[in-house]
C-alpha cells in the first residue's frame, strides 16, 4: 500500500486538474463566440470576488474568482439567467447590439453553448489517442483460456476454448469488452452468447461481485466473470489510427457513465458511490503520487465527465440551454422568459441539492460521520 499524498500535493493536483479543464471548457465558448462576432465581457476561472485579472484590448476582463470550482464566459447581451433579451438590451445602439449574444440566430447560439462540452470531449480524445499511439492497445480475442474455480463463469458452465460473441445487449470483439461490461454490473444476470465446437449457445450468466482495494486502501465494488484470455495480444497503434482509438475509448467511458446513472436511478447502485469535488481532489493527489501517466489519464476522465454532464438537458447546464434552443428552433420563437426563469431556478435547486449530496458522501468516505458517531457513542 502506498502512503496517501499530503494536503499540499492534493491541493496542487486538484488545481492542475480542475483549473486547466475549466479553462479549456470556457475557452470553447469564448472561441465560438469570437468566431460569430460576439463580444465577451468577462472570462472567469472561479466564482465570486475577483482575486486577480486584467482587461485585454477587446474589452474582455480575464480574471480569477476566489471559489475555484468552475468558471464562466459572460457575453454581451447575455443579461439574465435564462439568456433572454431585456429592456436594457433593446436600448443598446444597433452596432453594439449586433455584437451581443442574443442578436445571433439560434443555430449560432447553440454552437457557442455546445463548444464548451465539445472541446472537453475533444481534449479527452486527444489524450487517449496519445496514449494509444505511445503504448498500443489490447486486441486480445474474447476466447476463454482459463476459468476460475467457484466463479460466475464456472457456475454458468463456461469452459476453455469458448469464444464469447455477446454479453447482455453488447456485442464482443475484444476481451476488454467483457471486462468493462462486467465491472459495471456486479450481481446482475445477463444472457451470454458463445461459440463452442462450431455451435452458438446462449447461457444465463450471473456476474460475480468482488470488493477490491487500490494502492491507497480505497475500496470499491466491481463485477467479475472469473475468466482469463487464451492468448493476450497487444498491438501497436499508428498515427492515423490513434484518433479512432481515442474516439472509441471516449465512447466507452461515456457508455459507462450512462450505465452508472441508469443503475443509480433504478436502485441497482447506491447514491453513496457518487463523488464530488472533495473526492476528485483526493483521487487527483493519489494519481499524481503514482505518476504522470496515471495523472494525465485522470485528466482525460474528468474532461469526459465535464463534457458529458454539461450536455445533460438540465437547466443551468449547457445542455439545458441547448434544450431550450431546440424548442425555439421548432417553434420559431423562444420559450417564454418566465417559463425559462422557473426552469432555471429548478435546475439551480437540483444542482445545489446534488452538490450537497456528493459533499455528504465525500465526507462520509473520509470517515467524518463515523468519527462523529464514535464520539457521540
Amino acid at each position: 500500500m502506498i502512503e496517501a499524498p499530503g494536503l499540499l500535493l492534493t491541493v496542487i493536483a486538484f488545481a492542475l486538474v480542475l483549473g486547466p479543464l475549466v479553462f479549456v471548457h470556457e475557452l470553447g465558448h469564448y472561441l465560438a463566440g469570437r468566431w460569430f462576432g460576439v463580444k465577451a465581457e468577462a472570462f472567469s476561472i472561479g466564482f465570486g470576488h475577483e482575486v486577480a485579472g486584467f482587461t485585454d484590448k477587446r474589452g474582455t476582463r480575464w480574471k480569477f474568482g476566489w471559489l475555484p470550482l468552475g468558471g464562466y464566459v459572460k457575453f454581451a447581451g447575455d443579461m439574465g439567467p435564462a439568456s433572454q433579451p431585456t429592456a436594457e438590451w433593446l436600448q443598446l445602439p444597433a452596432a453594439e447590439r449586433a455584437q451581443t449574444f442574443q442578436a445571433k440566430p439560434v443555430w449560432q447560439r447553440a454552437i457557442i453553448v455546445a463548444a464548451g462540452p465539445a472541446i472537453n470531449l475533444a481534449l479527452a480524445v486527444l489524450i487517449l489517442a496519445g496514449f494509444a499511439y505511445a503504448y498500443g492497445q489490447s486486441t486480445t480475442p474474447p476466447v476463454i483460456g482459463l476459468v476460475a474455480e467457484d466463479s460466475a463463469a464456472s457456475r454458468a458452465g463456461l469452459t476453455h476454448g469458448d469464444r464469447i460473441t455477446s454479453i447482455g445487449d453488447k456485442s464482443v470483439a475484444r476481451f476488454d469488452d467483457l471486462r468493462l461490461y462486467a465491472a459495471m454490473r456486479p450481481n446482475e444476470t445477463v444472457p451470454l452468447t458463445i461459440v463452442r465446437d462450431g455451435q452458438t449457445r446462449t447461457l444465463p450468466l450471473t456476474i460475480g461481485q468482488l470488493r477490491e482495494a487500490d494502492r491507497f486502501g480505497n475500496q470499491f465494488r466491481v463485477g467479475r466473470i472469473g475468466i482469463g484470455p487464451a492468448a493476450p495480444v497487444w498491438s501497436p497503434v499508428g498515427l492515423l489510427e490513434a484518433p479512432v482509438v481515442g474516439v472509441r475509448r471516449t465512447g466507452e467511458i461515456i457508455g459507462m457513465m450512462v450505465d452508472t446513472i441508469a443503475q443509480i436511478v433504478t436502485g441497482r447502485r447506491s447514491v453513496e458511490e457518487l463523488g464530488g469535488p472533495l473526492r476528485i481532489a483526493q483521487v487527483s493527489g493519489q494519481q499524481l503520487a503514482i505518476g504522470w501517466p496515471e495523472f494525465v489519464s485522470l485528466i482525460a476522465l474528468i474532461s469526459i465527465n465535464l463534457g458529458f454532464i454539461n450536455l445533460l438537458p438540465v437547466p443551468m447546464l449547457d445542455g439545458g440551454h441547448l434544450f431550450f434552443y431546440a424548442i425555439e428552433a421548432v417553434r420559431r420563437r423562444p420559450v417564454g422568459a418566465r417559463a425559462q426563469e422557473w426552469a432555471f431556478r429548478g435546475g439551480l435547486a437540483a444542482i445545489l441539492a446534488l452538490m450537497l449530496l456528493v459533499t455528504i458522501n465525500d465526507l462520509g468516505a473520509f470517515g467524518l460521520w463515523r468519527g462523529i458517531a464514535s464520539l457521540i457513542g
